[in-house]
């Protein structure tokens, strides 16, 4: 079976050409299928094995996500294994998908982690940013994923070249290859000034954010970056860099731009992924309401 999980995933990549963060989840979730199945004995020869699988064991499989997972996480986990199955049945190798009855689990709604426009101001604003190469550098960051709403991982693939310093954008390579240009403000933009400025005249095919050995800069760098400034300001510390993404969005809303705009920014392709910025407003407007309205406020 690890045979038909290696070639699934090659077919992600060349012929849907998925993003290498996407194919890391799918390779995952299979593996830990794989291993279920071979806890259950079921994983012995793959022509075998494949039709020995029905709903059956798939529920037995989802009842030991419920013990350590989130219905979100169980929700893409099935995902993963509907693809996988329609994949074998498109090649042959089964009949039909097991997996497509099975509903999938409904999601939990949350409202997406924000900073306020103080907590913001506060983290971008510290003094200490433009004492050296790295500061500027950690303050180009914030001021580009605050000023243009992008993902961590969207911000760490740009190269010099992605930045229109002449035009104020940037080019984004955002979720399935989709790319979309992003206006960038007038802060950032001097801020990414003066971290170019800092590294000399770098080629347009550089990566444009790099690390202490001259890499290119990971997600996982930015995410322990933001950590230590949000300490460094006073702020609380379990805001991400997505969070800055997600204050992006409410802030435009909050100041009356609209949800189709906020949609393109951010690169969403469902208008209803963008909606939950609204809910971040509502809740926003009713703390206002219940503490400055005469008839709501608590006696």
């Amino acid at each position: 079976m690890q045979q038909r999980i290696d070639a699934f995933l090659q077919h992600l990549d060349v012929e849907r050409n998925l993003s290498p963060r996407t194919l890391d989840a799918y390779g995952r979730d299979l593996q830990q299928f794989l291993c279920f199945l071979q806890q259950e004995q079921l994983a012995s020869g793959a022509a075998q094995s494949l039709t020995r699988i029905d709903v059956r064991i798939l529920r037995r499989y989802l009842a030991r996500l419920h013990q350590k997972n989130s219905r979100t996480s169980i929700g893409r986990k099935l995902s993963a294994l509907r693809t996988f199955f329609r994949y074998l049945v498109r090649q042959g190798v089964l009949e039909t998908s097991p997996a497509d009855v099975l509903a999938t689990p409904r999601q939990e709604k949350y409202l997406p982690k924000t900073l306020s426009v103080d907590e913001v101001t506060r983290l971008l604003d510290d003094p200490r940013q433009k004492q050296n190469a790295h500061l500027l550098r950690d303050q180009a960051i914030f001021e580009l994923i605050y000023s243009s709403g992008l993902r961590v991982g969207e911000l760490t693939a740009l190269n010099v070249g992605s930045l229109d310093l002449a035009q104020q954008l940037v080019r984004v390579l955002g979720k399935g290859n989709k790319e979309r240009l992003v206006p960038i403000g007038s802060t950032a933009l001097s801020a990414l000034q003066d971290y170019l400025d800092s590294r000399g005249r770098p080629a347009v095919d550089e990566a444009l954010f790099l690390n202490a050995r001259n890499g290119r800069l990971t997600p996982r760098s930015v995410q322990r970056l933001m950590k230590k400034h949000l300490l460094q300001a006073n702020l609380r510390t379990d805001a991400s860099p997505h969070a800055l993404r997600h204050s992006f969005a409410t802030h435009l809303l909050d100041g009356g731009a609209d949800l189709r705009a906020i949609q393109e920014l951010l690169g969403h392709a469902s208008l209803s992924t963008t909606q939950k910025y609204t809910q971040v407003s509502l809740s926003h407007l009713t703390a206002i309401y219940d503490e400055a309205h005469p008839r709501s406020r608590k006696k």
